[in-house]
């Protein structure tokens, strides 16, 4: 096969194919991050507290938490193109209705629907990969991926920040509209169609699993997003209702003709390795925005405007990094760049421990861009390596747990590292909080994450130690002479 790909078999050029694909993974990091800077003026015009505005980001955030992993299967099921260009509509649909809703229970309904579109489009477009693209090419699409989530996130506040302070509020909601139509319009024109099913029985959707992992999930993640990292009775309430919503799930999928989950699945020790070392390091890097800004801030002193520009430098890195590292992914083989992109990473965390307190904002700045470069290298490497060798009926599925262990990952960051950061300042008021206490803080919460790092890193290291393990077995020679 050559570079170009499977697409070119299907009639679409490769390079729309991705475009389409990028585009979506754009809009649904966008609608992640461009809300988040209107809070306070939609508290102010829609009259609602500080507490219920929260809303309008959790409404998004817990759909596609809930959500992630059923659309991927469905798109299994249902045919991935089908199912893609049904979720672009659906958000683009609900973008307009969030800029046009007279009020704010409809706007978190509305963001809830968005939401369930944003699930569906990221789920998908990972597992559109392995359709569109020769595999050789493989980390390096992975790689353009991370970077459109990059750039939707880096550029979310900014972009909102400017609508807010133009055509107002509602703009950005409705600046999706139109990408939304475009992305429409290039899924529908150049995606592969989905395989025909006729004369082949259709495996049926688990919808009772379903419901229990979308219970389990959203308790879990209200559990971690309420309370602000303090955990009072309605936070351990809610963690309950998910592990028992988990153990019921596990004996529904144990059960079922057509679970959502195999539990085999879970099994595979390159699948879990994949899982687990995602959701390490997406609890690391949720650090960085947590503790970031209150460490240059109070900790450096730096106004607002500087403390923009300094949290700008990662995204920005992660922006212009993820086609590269994606190429390397392809040179060197994604189980080698997972270990060189985690390595990176504990280096990095060192690194935020060490030089700030010496350099001030150009050691973070340093530290930073170490970090960064090896997150890119292990996302790209890691998403190549889980979805490398996933049957084609399994990809939507796999796919939405990769993105499910990433968001995991975020929700359980940003409460548990606020936590260790809190109590490490040990201030009553953040606001009034030494700026030595806050740099205590900020080298205890980045040790922390160091230690979570080099897990993540022994369990790939271990991983790649039992691979080399069986792939020796395989080409030994039994007492016999055969193999």
């Amino acid at each position: 096969m050559s570079a170009i790909g499977p697409a070119k078999a299907c009639g679409a050029p490769v390079r729309w194919v991705i475009a389409s694909l990028s585009l979506s993974m754009l809009l649904s990091s966008l609608g992640t991050s461009s809300a988040n800077v209107a809070l306070p003026a939609l508290a102010d015009v829609l009259d609602v507290s500080f507490q219920a505005v929260q809303w309008v980001v959790l409404a998004y955030l817990l759909a596609i938490t809930t959500l992630i992993v059923s659309v991927g299967r469905l798109g299994d099921i249902v045919g991935r193109r089908r199912l893609l260009v049904a979720g672009i509509a659906l958000f683009t649909a609900a973008s307009t209705l969030c800029g046009l809703t007279p009020g704010f229970a409809l706007l978190v309904a509305a963001r809830a629907v968005q939401g369930a579109g944003a699930a569906i489009m990221m789920a998908l477009t990972m597992a559109f990969v392995g359709e569109a693209v020769a595999k050789e090419r493989t980390g390096s699409a992975m790689g353009l991926l991370g970077t459109m989530s990059a750039i939707g996130t880096a550029l979310g506040p900014s972009l909102g920040g400017a609508l807010l302070a133009g055509p107002g509020w509602r703009a950005i909601f409705l600046v999706n509209v139109p990408l939304g139509l475009v992305a429409l319009v290039l899924a529908h024109r150049y995606l592969p169609a989905d395989r025909n099913l006729e004369g082949r029985e259709r495996p049926g959707f688990d919808v009772a699993g379903t419901l229990l992992l979308a219970l389990s999930l959203g308790a879990y993640a209200l559990a971690m997003t309420m309370g602000r990292g303090s955990f009072g009775t309605l936070n351990v309430a809610l963690l309950s209702v998910a592990a028992v919503g988990l153990a019921l799930f596990l004996l529904v999928e144990a059960r079922v003709t057509s679970p959502l989950i195999r539990p085999v699945m879970l099994r595979d020790p390159a699948l879990s390795r994949g899982l687990s070392t995602n959701a390490l390091v997406s609890t690391v890097m949720m650090a960085t925005l947590v503790v970031g800004p209150f460490y240059l801030s109070r900790g450096l002193g730096l106004d607002a405007a500087m403390v923009g520009l300094v949290l700008s430098v990662g995204p920005v890195i992660s922006a212009f990094g993820g086609v590269v590292a994606g190429r390397i992914v392809d040179r060197l083989g994604a189980g080698s760049v997972v270990t060189v992109g985690l390595a990176a990473m504990v280096a990095g965390c060192a690194a935020l421990v060490l030089l700030p307190g010496i350099f001030g904002v150009a050691g973070y700045v340093a530290a930073i861009a170490l970090l960064t470069p090896g997150y890119q290298l292990f996302q790209a490497a890691n998403n190549t390596a889980v979805m490398a060798d996933v049957s084609a009926d399994r990809r939507g599925v796999v796919s939405g747990l990769l993105n499910l262990s990433r968001n995991l990952g975020l929700v359980t960051g940003a409460s548990v590292m606020g936590a260790v950061f809190a109590a490490a300042v040990a201030a009553s008021d953040m606001v009034g909080a030494a700026p030595a206490a806050v740099a205590w803080g900020m080298q205890l919460t980045f040790a922390v994450a160091g230690l979570l790092t080099v897990a993540a890193l022994a369990i790939a290291i271990a991983g790649r130690a039992l691979r080399g393990v069986r792939a020796q077995r395989a080409v030994t020679p039994g007492p016999g002479g055969e193999r």
